[in-house]
């Protein structure tokens, strides 16, 4: 079987979704996790669209990618406009991706009623494109959007677009369902007729309006389509994108398809999570392979099959994607999953061990009062380090106080941060003052320390992320705070939960400034 390539377009299509958006070192993070993920294409975004993407293409050259492509995203030429003098086509080569990615008009009912132009006028807007860009970029694919329905309307029309294409000599042509709304058995009609006529490699994007994306998707792998286009999460507009992460071991484990390799797989759902928890939500419990209660059994008869043999209420094997069994009515989970973790940061745990079996139990007492750890490595890595004493104290702060005032009803608030700090026999007592409660503890944190440990300098607080951790308690529920931080060789997250949300913030702080120190000491 030839490997089918996994274009990844969360960053993009998924960020359309709404109450989702990425600030630009949330997407260059994601894009470290997609590429370890093994996915080939990563479509950064449109950069002919905000300042943001444009920055995305201009950092993300600056990054070491294993082995995946970065794409960028946007349309043909307008029409009266030739592609060297169309800002949105020029923007695109200056970006200097790996790949370009452009969409053009199928159904005729959007060329007359959305761009005005004639039938043919069409055609020669994405020849005349994708000819100029396959002459300036090492790759170009053509998404055929609304390819469905445009097929549907006028069968003859929607495939002179993609024979449009196809004589610009473009690398391969992406039959998109984009509104959501076309079943599988209509995909599997529709690429057989297409086969017919279009030599060119075929790749597919569905969206989720009618519940069939992921369907739609592997129908069309069943066809020979050899380039699938997806979301982590299956974030995207309206009901979202197909889904990579039912996807990918659909494609393996289902229908025995190369796409990525089974060390990568073990990490999906390690990725699923880090996603949702950059996009600020609460992960899906139950979402397919990946979601906490995806292998969970609760049911008596249930749990005594699975106990003796798994595949009798399992359709596969959890540990294929990062997950695991869980017996609801024990409260079993959890330890593979750590454990799991464990070895990635290359720390040694015995499971064995009744020290580690104590602070597995801990670690899960914590994650149950509202910690969560993907997106917090740093924070993992440093609690690992602590239970197993190879944790070196540089500092103990011995207390802090944060005043927010606020003078007059025209004014705003105004903060000040006091803090003591013991580093070896020394004590320091500081203060500082910032834009907001956080910001000036920071501030004050880093003034005591930075005498000591001058490094502390290259530190920055790169983002700053609060979730309310739901307990229908109102003003008194407890906050989860997720930091990211870096230094000019690497980012690492860390996470603080408390009821109050200086606490949370402070010991997000905390864990920040200390592994800063303990990969400056390594």
């Amino acid at each position: 079987m030839s490997l089918v390539k996994l274009y990844d377009t969360t960053l993009r299509d998924g960020t359309q979704a709404e109450d989702i958006s990425f600030l630009l070192e949330d997407k260059l993070r994601i894009a470290h996790r997609l590429d370890d993920l093994g996915v080939h294409y990563i479509e950064g975004g449109w950069p002919g669209s905000n300042p943001k993407d444009v920055s995305f293409f201009k950092d993300i050259k600056k990054e070491k990618l294993k082995h995946a492509k970065i794409a960028a995203f946007g349309s043909t030429r307008r029409a009266k406009v030739t592609p060297d003098k169309d800002n949105n086509i020029i923007t695109l080569v200056k970006a200097e991706p790996d790949a370009i990615t452009i969409f053009g008009k199928t159904w005729d009912f959007h060329v007359r009623e959305a761009l005005r132009i004639s039938l043919e006028e069409n055609l020669e807007l994405i020849f005349d494109s994708l000819e100029y860009l396959k002459k300036n970029a090492p790759e170009v694919f053509y998404d055929a959007e609304h390819f469905f329905d445009g097929y549907k309307a006028n069968p003859d029309y929607a495939i002179k677009t993609l024979k449009a294409a196809q004589d610009a000599k473009v690398d391969c042509i992406i039959l998109c369902d984009t509104n959501g709304g076309t079943m599988p058995y209509e995909v599997a009609e529709i690429i057989k007729a297409v086969k017919k006529q279009i030599r060119i490699p075929l790749g597919i994007h569905t969206h989720n309006d009618g519940e069939c994306a992921v369907a739609n998707t592997m129908i069309a792998v069943e066809q020979g389509i050899v380039q699938v286009q997806g979301t982590i999460n299956g974030f995207g507009e309206r009901c979202g994108n197909a889904n990579l992460c039912s996807i990918i071991p659909a494609l393996k484990v289902k229908m025995k398809r190369e796409c990525i390799s089974d060390e990568q797989m073990r990490h999906l759902r390690d990725v699923s999570r880090y996603v949702y928890e950059l996009a600020n939500f609460s992960p899906n419990k139950h979402q397919a392979y990946v979601g906490n209660s995806a292998f969970a059994h609760k049911g008596g008869v249930h749990v005594s099959a699975i106990q003796r043999h798994p595949e009798t209420y399992e359709h596969m094997r959890p540990e294929l994607v990062g997950n695991c069994t869980r017996v609801l009515i024990s409260d079993l989970s959890g330890r593979a999953n750590i454990l799991a973790k464990a070895e990635e940061f290359n720390i040694n745990l015995d499971s064995k061990d009744p020290v580690t079996l104590e602070i597995l139990d801990n670690i899960k007492e914590m994650e149950n009062r509202g910690y969560q750890f993907e997106g917090a490595e740093a924070s993992f890595e440093l609690l690992m380090k602590k239970a197993l004493g190879a944790h070196k104290k540089f500092f103990s702060v011995m207390g802090f106080r944060v005043i927010d005032e606020k003078r007059g009803e025209e004014q705003k608030p105004t903060a000040e941060a006091t803090i003591m700090v013991k580093v070896g026999g020394k004590v320091e007592h500081t203060a500082a003052e910032g834009s907001g409660p956080v910001n000036a503890l920071d501030n004050a944190l880093r003034k005591a320390l930075e005498k000591f440990y001058p490094k502390l300098k290259e530190l920055k607080l790169l983002d700053y992320k609060v979730r309310v951790l739901p307990a229908g308690l109102g003003t008194a529920s407890a906050i989860r705070v997720l930091i990211e931080s870096g230094d000019k060789h690497s980012r690492w997250g860390t996470v603080g939960v408390s009821d109050n949300i200086i606490d949370a913030s402070y010991q997000a702080l905390l864990d920040s400034i200390d592994y800063k120190l303990h990969k400056t000491d390594e």
